[in-house]
């Protein structure tokens, strides 16, 4: 072997031993890389770790604060000063002078609720404490229910609006001529004609805070629950006034006052002299009108029939013949009427009939119509409808059972 030979050799064995070694150096290069890409993951999940435990930390720390904290107590001012407050404490009725920070001081009103500490200074100031059940009776979305759509009771619908609307749209009328404005107004009648229908178009076009309630709901089990359920009403209606409270059906809560010796009765009785009370007591009631809705006048109470609690005894009467033609016109019109349709002929055959049962009539020969599958409303499907929503057929048969 030459020297040639043997140098190439040389070179050859050191060119593998150096791949060999290249080799090697990239295999723990690479598992170098993954050791830190799982180094890495691993601190990315520390650091989640590490924050989860910190918000808890937090929530410790927080909730021990609280659970060393002394608690608050619950307190209604009496009366307020310049540079002093009287509370009186809940639970032990208690009286006490004691001060408030400047900026509680200037919010701070005749019973005001106010929470104190064991020092009994003013911490805070509380809102008003109303039942659920009054917040629930505030009309959020006003009816979509209009003037236009009460047939045959125009004369009722001025009183309505002269009585609720303009004291609270233009209350300078009445001051101008020096007189308080009515506060309240009873709509009384048959069932049917309308009353229930007015209040609706008077929430649509009043621009006040509307309150619905029927006399019912006044009525409860346990004692003075009801005369606190009417006392929250009318806080809640002053809070937001101007407002307009509407009671449905109330001779449930209003009628004449006796005592059968049951605690039911007397509850009754409570609820209603609590009415009274805030229709028409020594608390201003403030920018808040009244509308009553009966059925049976004559079995409510005089005391909530004089004025100055309802100022307007409206009665909502049964529609005339031309009265019952512009209901039928208004439960009409959207309807497709055959050429033979008279809305007139209808209106004199459904003498004696409410409002409602005109709708009702209106509304069955719709449906007869669409039994048959026609595309208009035909003066038969108005005859069936009549007989059917008025009874004749009934009183037909009827009077041929009493002749056999």
């Amino acid at each position: 072997m030459t020297d040639q030979e043997s140098l190439i050799e040389s070179f050859t064995k050191r060119i593998a031993a150096l791949e060999r070694e290249n080799r090697a150096l990239a295999e723990e290069a690479e598992a170098l890389r993954m050791e830190r890409e799982e180094a890495r993951a691993k601190l990315f999940e520390s650091l989640i770790s590490n924050k989860k435990y910190l918000r808890e930390l937090e929530r410790l720390k927080k909730e021990n604060a609280l659970l060393r904290r002394m608690p608050l107590f619950l307190a209604t001012v009496i009366e307020v000063g310049d540079d002093y407050v009287m509370l009186r404490q809940h639970g032990n009725n208690q009286e006490f002078i004691t001060t408030a920070p400047p900026e509680i001081m200037e919010k701070l009103q005749p019973n005001s609720r106010v929470a104190i500490n064991n020092s009994l200074t003013i911490v805070r100031l509380l809102e008003r404490s109303v039942d659920a059940r009054a917040k629930m009776m505030e009309l959020i979305e006003a009816p979509n229910v209009t003037y236009d759509d009460v047939g045959g009771l125009d004369s009722q619908i001025q009183e309505i609006r002269e009585t609720v609307e303009l004291p609270l749209t233009r209350p300078e009328l009445f001051s101008s001529i020096g007189i308080e404005p009515p506060r309240g107004v009873l709509l009384y009648g048959l069932p049917g004609t309308g009353k229930t229908l007015l209040a609706k178009a008077v929430a649509h076009h009043a621009r006040a805070t509307f309150i619905h309630m029927s006399g019912s709901e006044l009525v409860h089990k346990f004692i003075g629950e009801g005369a606190q359920l009417v006392r929250d009403i009318f806080q809640m209606a002053r809070d937001k006034a101007p407002s307009i409270v509407f009671i449905d059906e109330i001779d449930a809560v209003g009628s004449i006052r006796t005592h059968d010796g049951t605690t039911g009765s007397a509850e009754v009785n409570r609820t209603m002299m609590q009415l009274l009370a805030e229709m028409d007591g020594f608390r201003e009631r403030g920018d808040v009108k009244i509308i009553a809705a009966t059925n049976r006048i004559d079995i409510l109470d005089p005391a909530l029939l004089r004025p100055g609690r309802f100022d307007r005894i409206i009665e909502i009467p049964m529609p005339n013949e031309v009265a019952r033609l512009k209901i039928l016109e208004i439960h009409t019109k959207k309807m497709k009427l055959a050429g033979d349709v008279d809305l007139s002929s209808i209106a004199k055959q459904t003498e004696g009939a409410s409002g409602a049962e005109l709708k009702a009539i209106a509304v069955e020969a719709g449906m007869n119509a669409i039994r048959r599958e026609a595309t208009v409303v035909t003066m038969e499907d108005f005859r069936q409808a009549v007989k059917k929503v008025l009874g004749e057929e009934e009183k037909a048969d009827e009077s041929l059972r009493m002749f056999y």
